[in-house]
């Protein structure tokens, strides 16, 4: 891999990320001589600032229908377009363990918490997997919406809600319960260069890293599914 001296990259993530972000930036600097700086956010939000001229060089989303709607309009670059990973939902309560959404029945569980589906893939996959279940009408008064995963989790944290449906990523070491996949559309998270950066050659580096076999490992160790090989 090149060797880029004193550049930093500044990559717009999906907040599913969180946890992987660093060990990620860690290693890519190792092997690249790069910096990497994370911005996290729902991918839906993130994708708007990036419209509006956010001085991002990387997008990772968590829903590849964003990236895919910025290349076709040109802010990301579509021959740098891939999936680089499957996300997965997780239901936490820091209360007691859970075994299926059913037990949110339990009208102790008086605030749910997930990511606003309007803006973030996992809050849409968390409110699919309510309706497949046949859960949402019944519980839909008692949902409250995070900006994203990472708020909806910290609601569950704080005792704001009683229970939180999120990304796998961010509670798979908490003795989370992980949902079926079956219950929502798969969540293929896909990352792009953003067309205006300034630094193509570094960005590049980064998501080539990110498809790497080390990449790719430090983002199956933070609870994402690793996508098809191509």
């Amino acid at each position: 891999m090149a060797f880029f001296q004193n550049q930093e990259l500044l990559v717009a993530a999906a907040a599913d990320l969180a946890t992987a972000g660093p060990p990620l930036a860690q290693a890519f600097e190792r092997a690249a001589g790069i910096r990497v700086q994370f911005v996290f956010g729902a991918s839906g939000m993130l994708a708007r600032q990036i419209e509006n001229g956010a001085p991002y060089d990387v997008y990772l989303s968590a829903n590849e229908r964003f990236v895919e709607d910025l290349a076709r309009s040109g802010r990301v670059d579509a021959g740098t377009v891939r999936v680089y990973a499957l996300g997965r939902l997780g239901l936490w309560s820091k209360r007691r363990s859970l075994s299926s959404l059913e037990d949110l029945r339990d009208p102790s569980f008086r605030h749910i918490a997930i990511a606003n589906p309007v803006h973030a893939p996992y809050g849409a996959a968390a409110k699919q997997a309510l309706e497949n279940k046949g859960l949402w009408k019944e519980l839909e008064r008692r949902i409250v919406y995070g900006e994203n995963v990472r708020q909806a989790l910290q609601y569950a944290e704080s005792g704001n809600a009683e229970a939180v449906i999120t990304s796998w990523s961010l509670v798979f070491d908490r003795g989370a319960l992980l949902l079926p996949e079956s219950l929502h559309a798969p969540i293929r998270q896909s990352g792009g260069m953003v067309a205006s950066t300034k630094n193509a050659a570094a960005a590049r580096a980064f998501l080539d890293f990110l498809g790497s076999p080390q990449g790719q490992a430090i983002l199956k160790a933070h609870g994402l599914a690793l996508p098809p090989s191509r």
